[in-house]
């Protein structure tokens, strides 16, 4: 529904009252017939505007809902490549209308086998006889699946050429609901078995206790697959059958990882020890080896030795001649002190990093500095040419700039001008639109503007102030 208010009145505030309570247009009489044409008109096209932006946006919405298990494929795979925050898993998980709440969570990963020697002479209606991996994987898919979704144990997708079958324990009796999982398994084997008479083999990860975590059981998964090689295996392959492990294994995940490389890099000191706390943290609440003690700290300091390559530190003039980081780490005697030890060569090391990083702040700005006190008078000087000549980007110029400065770029140009401009007419007989050349101002009236601005008289003003002021001295 559209307003158009025909109204003899011309006040102003009725004009402003009528748009307050939404009319859409106002026509002020005695109006002719082609302004009344050219209002509807204006008034349909409007009308069309909006019905086809609903349009698209319904079209959107049956796009996003076709897409959806496109979608959730997609992102239940990227768990299992990448490790994830729990508040991205989370928020992804409730966009997708995904249930993966529970108390553990575990891969299986069925792979077809690779059609062997003679399988060309199967019947071109066979499945086990065809060559084409996409449909063999898509038979496969639909039988998983239903009974995946059947007995409620969580999702099946396909990634990398495989059938990844995510099973999510509910949050009381994971054993029970592992010995369900186990008997799902066995069921999904026979039945590929039964209607497809495809050879495949299952191999089944680690149960890990956060969805975060779910990578690691896909890569005991795979694992477990690359035992269906060894003779007398089974076709149904569960990793702590095939390999004997602790309970809960010590990882320095790819998040602990960042968060140790980002405080090195842009980070403060506070974070630093809380982030090298929680790494230490990992060590006292998990009770491992100390064998995968000194595993564990060989990947910490490795990628602390590589976060200080990337950035150029010369760790022998850091902490001197022959400095062996790897031998440090196994001569202690407990937990806390080697704790102490890394933070205090982490600490040096982003405090070294943050000064070479000022250092090269302030050459920066020392360099636009100098550049635009030598083309101050030039009227096309701008933030993109002193880029250009820096070779940085605008952005990173503008904030850097803006700190160091404590003024913007544009703002700085017109000091320098008008500094210089004050500078002339003290100790120059030359006239304002000479003065305006000089400082880089095309346009004498625009220059006039500028210092009145800025200096809060005119230019002649201030030449009649400065004149006046000296003649009382001479007196």
């Amino acid at each position: 529904v559209k307003i158009v208010l025909l109204t003899g009145y011309d006040e102003f505030d009725y004009a402003q009252r009528a748009i307050r309570v939404g009319v859409d247009e106002y026509l002020l009489k005695p109006f002719s017939a082609d302004n009344l044409t050219r209002m509807l008109a204006k008034i349909r096209d409007k009308i069309e505007a909006e019905v086809a932006e609903r349009e698209d946006v319904r079209q959107l919405k049956e796009h996003y809902r076709t897409s959806l298990p496109l979608l959730r494929a997609t992102f239940l795979a990227s768990l299992l490549t990448r490790k994830l925050s729990r508040s991205a898993i989370e928020e992804k998980a409730r966009n997708y209308d995904l249930r993966l709440s529970g108390s553990g969570y575990a891969i299986a990963v069925i792979t077809p086998h690779q059609q062997e020697g003679g399988g060309e002479t199967a019947s071109e209606h066979s499945l086990r006889g065809s060559g084409d991996l996409d449909l063999k994987l898509f038979a496969v898919l639909n039988i998983a699946a239903e009974i995946w979704e059947q007995q409620n144990l969580g999702s099946a997708f396909i990634h990398q050429d495989k059938i990844v079958l995510m099973t999510v324990f509910a949050d009381s009796g994971m054993e029970g609901w592992t010995r369900q999982a186990q008997d799902a398994l066995e069921t999904v084997l026979r039945s590929i078995d039964h209607y497809l008479k495809l050879p495949v083999t299952i191999g089944a990860g680690s149960v890990v206790t956060a969805l975060s975590d779910v990578k690691y059981s896909f890569e005991d998964a795979m694992l477990a697959l690359d035992y269906r090689l060894v003779p007398g295996t089974e076709r149904l392959i569960y990793i702590h059958d095939v390999e004997r492990r602790p309970a809960e294994k010590l990882r320095f995940d790819e998040l602990q990882e960042q968060a140790l490389i980002r405080c090195l890099k842009v980070g403060t000191d506070e974070e630093l020890r809380e982030t090298v706390d929680a790494i230490f943290g990992e060590l006292t609440r998990t009770a491992a080896a100390y064998g995968d003690l000194q595993v564990y700290l060989l990947e910490v300091v490795t990628a602390v030795l590589k976060t200080a390559k990337d950035a150029d530190v010369d760790m022998d003039a850091l902490f001197g001649a022959g400095f062996q980081l790897y031998a440090e780490i196994f001569r202690f005697s407990g937990l806390s002190e080697a704790q102490r030890w890394f933070n205090e060569l982490c600490l040096r090391i982003l405090q070294h990093i943050a000064s070479r990083r000022q250092h090269t702040y302030k050459d920066i700005v020392e360099k636009a500095v100098a550049y635009t006190k030598e083309h101050y008078n030039d009227p096309d000087i701008s933030i993109q040419r002193v880029c250009s000549h820096l070779h940085i980007s605008t952005g990173y110029f503008s904030g850097l700039f803006k700190k160091e400065v404590k003024m913007t770029f544009v703002h700085y140009v017109m000091h320098i001008r008008m500094e210089k401009a004050k500078e002339l007419l003290r100790t120059t007989e030359l006239k304002a639109f000479e003065i305006a050349d000089r400082v880089g101002f095309a346009d004498p009236n625009y220059f006039s503007f500028c210092f009145k601005k800025q200096v809060g008289v005119s230019p002649k003003d201030y030449r009649s102030r400065i004149g006046a002021a000296e003649g009382e001295r001479g007196e």
